[in-house]
């Protein structure tokens, strides 16, 4: 990974969007709900405050509005602070 985050900030790939269908009609990817669950595949190092609990592998949860939408040699991530995510499955 060529992307590394600083402090207490990390790396996300998004869960693809769900298709969804309505009486057939397959509804485009513009309409699709943004996926509010994804995969860390960075970490930063944590700060003095807040130390890094989160790590690479982990499947989180995050705010519909959270963290910046970047995009790395074709694939899409998201970089947010880790107190934008709000809950880690497993």
């Amino acid at each position: 990974m060529n992307i590394k985050p600083l402090a207490d900030r990390v790396l996300i790939v998004p869960a693809p969007a769900e298709e969804k269908t309505v009486g057939g009609i397959i509804i485009p990817d513009t309409a699709k709900e943004k996926p509010l669950k994804g995969e860390v595949v960075a970490v930063g190092q944590g700060t003095k405050e807040e130390e890094m609990i989160l790590k690479v592998g982990d499947t989180v949860l995050y705010g519909k509005y959270a963290g910046t939408e970047l995009e790395f040699e074709g694939n899409k991530y998201l970089i947010m602070r880790q107190s934008d995510v709000v809950a880690v499955l497993g």
